[in-house]
This record gives C-alpha cells, sequence and structure tokens, in this order.
C-alpha cells in the first residue's frame, strides 16, 4: 500500500497504483450544481487533487484511457455523458509570481496565461482545426483565439482554476506600502485579474467556454470580481459537498486495519492509531447542514505513510507543510480584534458564535475597512483555523477549532504575541520539562508570575479570570509530541481545564500525565491591592479566605476528574494533579493533590 503523500497529478496517482479516496461519485453532483462553481476549502485539502481528477475525467484526449483510469472507481461503473467530451484549460494562479508594480504583475500573468494557452494548443494539435495566434502582449487576445479555433473544432472547453486567490492572499500579508499599487493592478477598475474574468464571464455567455470550474481559499477576491463575473454558482457550504475533500474516518479505519496486518500489528493497535488520528486531524464541518466530520487529508495522509513505513506513528503529529498557516496566524492577530479572537478561541470559555460567514468582502476591505469579530472569525474559518460546530438556540453559526493540531497554532501564536524573546522561551521550556519529568510545578508558577503577568496590558486585565491563566498554561505547556492535550475535556459531562495524557506511543519514557484545574480570585475579593499582593510571602497568600475556599472548590473538581480519567484511559498511575489559584494578574498559589 502507497499513499500518495504531496501527489497531486490523479493521472500519476492511478497508474503508479497509489491509495486514492474515491470521490469520482461527486461527478454527477457537479454537474448537477451548475456549469461555473466556486468550491473553497483551507489550503493543503486537496483540491489541486481534485482538479486534476476532472481534468482527465473531461478531457477528450484521455479517452482511450477511461478505462485504466475510472474503470475500479465510482463513476467508470456510471459515467455521465460528458466524460471525454471537452478540451480542457487548466490555469493555477500560484504559479503566478504577484512581486512587482502594477505592470510587472500584469505582465507574469499574461506571460503564465500565455505559456498555458499554447500548452493546451500544442496538447490538442490533432484535433484544433488549425494554430493559435499567441499575443505576447496581450493574453486575453490569446485566450480569444483558443476560443474561436476551438469553437471550430465542435468540442466545448471546460475551464479549471486551481488558487484564484492566491494573489489576494498575498496582498494580505503583505506590506502596505506595495499593496496598494498590486491592489489596482490585478482587482480594481479594469485591474488585469478583472478584465481576464470578465472575458470568461463573455466567454462562457455561447462562445465555445462551456464549463468552469474555481477552487480558492477564501472569497475575498471573488468579492472583488463581482462586477466582472458575478455567474459562478458558490458551492463550498452545501453539504453534499462537505466530503469532496477530506478523508471520512471509515474510509481511515479500513486503511488503519490493513497498515496493521502488513505489519503484524493487533487491530487493537489500528484502533488506537485512528483515536490519535480522530484528536489530532479530524473535526471539519463546512456546511451547517450536515453532522459529518472529515480529516484534513494532507496530515491524514502524512501520517498514515509512516505509520505504514514504520509500523509507528510519527514523532511531529504536524506536518511542516501546515507551517504556512502560522502566517495566516500571524495576520490574524495583527487585526483590531484578532488576538482577542485567538486568546477566546483557545480558551474555549465561550464558542465563537456569528450570525453568518462573511462572504462579501474584498482586499479593499482587507486593507482598509473595520475589522469586527464576525469578519476576522470568518477569515479564521476560511483558512481552516475555525470549523463549523452547529448553530446557538438563537441561529447563530457556531465556529470551534476542529483538532489538537490547529489548537497548537494557536498557542504557538500567542506564545509568540505574548512572549517574544528567545531567551525567555528557552526558560518556558525548561519550567515545563520540570512539570511533566518531575512534577514540579514551581518553576512554572514562577515564570508566569515573573513574565506573563507583565504583558497582559491593563484591557486583558478587564476580562481576567480563570481562562485567561489557563491559556497562559497550555500555551507554555503544548507539545504533541508527548502529549495528547485537552483543554475543556469533556468528561462525562464534567470538564477538566487542563489535560496532559502521554501518548500511547510515548508511554516508554518516564514522563508524566498531569492534570490542573485553575481558579481565579479577584482583586477585590481579596481584598488587597497589587502592591501588597507582590510583597505577600505564600504561605500568607495561601491563608488567605478566598484562595482557600478556591483550592477547595478546585481539589473538589480534581477527585471527580482523576476517575472519569480512570474510567477513560483506563490506570494512569503516572497521574500528578494540581490546583492553581491566580489572585489578580500578580500571583499564583498551587497545591499538589492526590
Amino acid at each position: 500500500m502507497k499513499f500518495p503523500y504531496g501527489i497531486s497529478d490523479f493521472d500519476s496517482l492511478i497508474t503508479r497504483q497509489f491509495y486514492y479516496v474515491d470521490r469520482t461519485d461527486h461527478i454527477p453532483l457537479l454537474e448537477e450544481a451548475g456549469d461555473q462553481l466556486l468550491f473553497l476549502r483551507p489550503r493543503r485539502f486537496g483540491k489541486s487533487l481534485l482538479l486534476s481528477m476532472l481534468e482527465n475525467y473531461y478531457d477528450l484526449n484521455q479517452a482511450d484511457r477511461f478505462e485504466q483510469l475510472f474503470g475500479e472507481l465510482a463513476i467508470g461503473r456510471n459515467p455521465t455523458a460528458g466524460h471525454n467530451r471537452y478540451f480542457v484549460l487548466k490555469w493555477d494562479f500560484s504559479e503566478v509570481s504577484p512581486i512587482g508594480d502594477g505592470e510587472e504583475i500584469k505582465r507574469n500573468l499574461y506571460r503564465y496565461l500565455n505559456l498555458r494557452i499554447s500548452a493546451c494548443s500544442d496538447y490538442y494539435r490533432e484535433t484544433l482545426p488549425g494554430p493559435l495566434q499567441i499575443d505576447p502582449q496581450d493574453a486575453l487576445a490569446s485566450f480569444q483565439s483558443l476560443l474561436n479555433t476551438v469553437r471550430q473544432a465542435g468540442h466545448p472547453l471546460y475551464l479549471l482554476i486551481d488558487e484564484y486567490d492566491n494573489f489576494a492572499n498575498e496582498l494580505m500579508m503583505g506590506h502596505r506600502s506595495v499593496e496598494e499599487s498590486r491592489y489596482q493592478a490585478l482587482l480594481s477598475g479594469e485591474g488585469c485579474m478583472k478584465a481576464l474574468f470578465k472575458t470568461v464571464k463573455a466567454a462562457a455567455g455561447g462562445r465555445g467556454l462551456r464549463k468552469v470550474f474555481i477552487t480558492g481559499v477564501s472569497p475575498v477576491a471573488m468579492s472583488d470580481l463581482t462586477s466582472a463575473y458575478n455567474v459562478a454558482e458558490n458551492i463550498y457550504l452545501l453539504p453534499q459537498f462537505n466530503a469532496l475533500c477530506g478523508f471520512r474516518e471509515a474510509e481511515l479505519a479500513r486503511v488503519l486495519s490493513e497498515i496493521a496486518r502488513e505489519c503484524d500489528l493487533p487491530q487493537s493497535d489500528a484502533d488506537e492509531a485512528l483515536s490519535i488520528m480522530r484528536t489530532f486531524y479530524n473535526g471539519y464541518r463546512f456546511s451547517r447542514n450536515t453532522e459529518e466530520q472529515v480529516y484534513n487529508p494532507t496530515l491524514a495522509l502524512y501520517f498514515l505513510k509512516v505509520f505504514r513505513r514504520d509500523c509507528r506513528y510519527p514523532d511531529e503529529i504536524l506536518d511542516n507543510n501546515l507551517a504556512m498557516d502560522r502566517g495566516k496566524m500571524h495576520y490574524i492577530s495583527r487585526l483590531p480584534e484578532g488576538r482577542r479572537l485567538i486568546l477566546d478561541a483557545l480558551a474555549e470559555a465561550e464558542p465563537v458564535h456569528v450570525p453568518r460567514l462573511a462572504d462579501r468582502f474584498g482586499v479593499e476591505d482587507m486593507l482598509h475597512a473595520p475589522k469586527d469579530t464576525g469578519f476576522v472569525a470568518s477569515l479564521l474559518y476560511y483558512f481552516g483555523i475555525l470549523t463549523q460546530g452547529g448553530v446557538t438556540p438563537f441561529g447563530e453559526l457556531i465556529l470551534r477549532i476542529p483538532n489538537l493540531v490547529i489548537r497548537k497554532l494557536y498557542a504557538e501564536r500567542i506564545k509568540e504575541m505574548l512572549l517574544p524573546e528567545g531567551k525567555t522561551l528557552d526558560l518556558a521550556r525548561r519550567a515545563a520539562e520540570a512539570l511533566y519529568q518531575h512534577g514540579d510545578l514551581q518553576p512554572l508558577c514562577d515564570f508566569v508570575e515573573q513574565k506573563y503577568f507583565n504583558v497582559f496590558s491593563n484591557r486583558d486585565y478587564a476580562w481576567s479570570n480563570e481562562l485567561t491563566v489557563k491559556t497562559a498554561f497550555l500555551t507554555l505547556l503544548f507539545n504533541d509530541t508527548l502529549y495528547i492535550m485537552e483543554s475543556e475535556i469533556e468528561l462525562e459531562r464534567g470538564h477538566a481545564d487542563l489535560t496532559m495524557i502521554v501518548r500511547p506511543d510515548r508511554r516508554q519514557y518516564r514522563i508524566l500525565d498531569i492534570l490542573i484545574e485553575f481558579k481565579f480570585v479577584s482583586l477585590k475579593e481579596a481584598g488587597l491591592d497589587g502592591k501588597t499582593l507582590e510583597q505577600m510571602d505564600r504561605e500568607a497568600l495561601r491563608a488567605l479566605p478566598a484562595v482557600q475556599s478556591k483550592q477547595r472548590e478546585a481539589e473538589a473538581g480534581l477527585a471527580r476528574y482523576r476517575a472519569k480519567l480512570k474510567a477513560k484511559f483506563g490506570a494512569l498511575p503516572r497521574l500528578h494533579s494540581f490546583s492553581v489559584v491566580a489572585v489578580g494578574f500578580e500571583r499564583l498559589v498551587f497545591s499538589p493533590s492526590e
């Protein structure tokens, strides 16, 4: 069994007999949905492979190979009338450099389009009635020449566009000094992208272009292109396409069982592997009208490939190919409501909810418009950093962190926001190691008191509570190489603040399972001011009535959670549990619990 990690060429995948999760049964649904479709998914979610599959299915030059490519798949047993009946032209805008001023960007785009149009002409030269006229200065004229030739040949054209919003994403992440000129060159007025899509729209009106399928990450650029291209059907929120990209759990369960057999491992190991994958990779939901959740396919294939090769799990659960998502987290954290939203989402005190997903914001909005919570939360959704989680009793859409891998991105970004210095991060790492190696929480509490509390602003102080403190500890302790880390883990209708359960494949190491319950005492409840608190020794802090009351609450909670953890995970002889009481944003009092 071979896994096509990093392979998005459908022909190569099938002919080299790589593992393929069949999504060809969606082709009739796509044909019913319309002739010009827009489909959005987070990056590294299999969009390019989907386009490659459609390219091979509709390509008239691949008619003789239909049985070889599709015979064993769902669509091969019941093909639609359109298979192998089209000229296919594919554009991938991630291949176009967005660097330079407006004229240079236009030249880059036109150069790329001319190369693709010329390659299309060469590929279909035996079917096309004659050569094209490639205009080096005007790729739109070259496209018109292709359309004229296609009409004479008697077959319609299918245009596939991958990463249509790549330019807009680059603009968002770039520097403001160059953003404006690029925006004007691409998407405003008669910018080159707007002119291109205006031409595409006209061509689809009976001038040889029959079908268009567009993929991207967000609807940002499409909002700017609406006046030029307002005919696309948005299918990315429809329940029938929820799993068009992404893996279902039952599909992964079958593969893991096969790997276990090949590795001579018991079925229990396959079940355990599925549990690990569910925790780290599952949880994506792209329609409010379905309960189905899907796995990130790139992460799943990364895990499966390593598991098949080594007969054990990968050490690093987060594949480095998702590292670019950190850039999106950086961008979000710089927005006015971004920092607060990231902190709130990680704390999970209240679900993030919005009336609806924003889908009409353009690049100019990204650069200049006020950024409210709905705007920022919608971006996090499109980037795959939040996903749909149902609706509130008032009909608002709930957005939540999909899985533990994405939670790691949040934890890392918050730590970078609040502790930017490398030396400070080294101190934090050593303090975390003291806890999970030796059960010593004192260095971590000292670090939070001396470093973390100092960086919270007065605005943060206004909403400080145990969730804020818990978030600080979570960011410092997050370690998916050793732990399954859960915040607010549900244990039979109870919720533990922070659990660190050693990964099953790391049980041979002398590291500890950790359970922490957090409580918060405001300065008003303590009856003290911050300066007085700073001068008090720890025993005096422990003796405060408000602190003792919160410690008793925490101890009662810990006793319940330990019993429930045992029921869920079995005996945990190395479990260490602690209560941590924060007194304002000045001091911490902790106690081990047995």
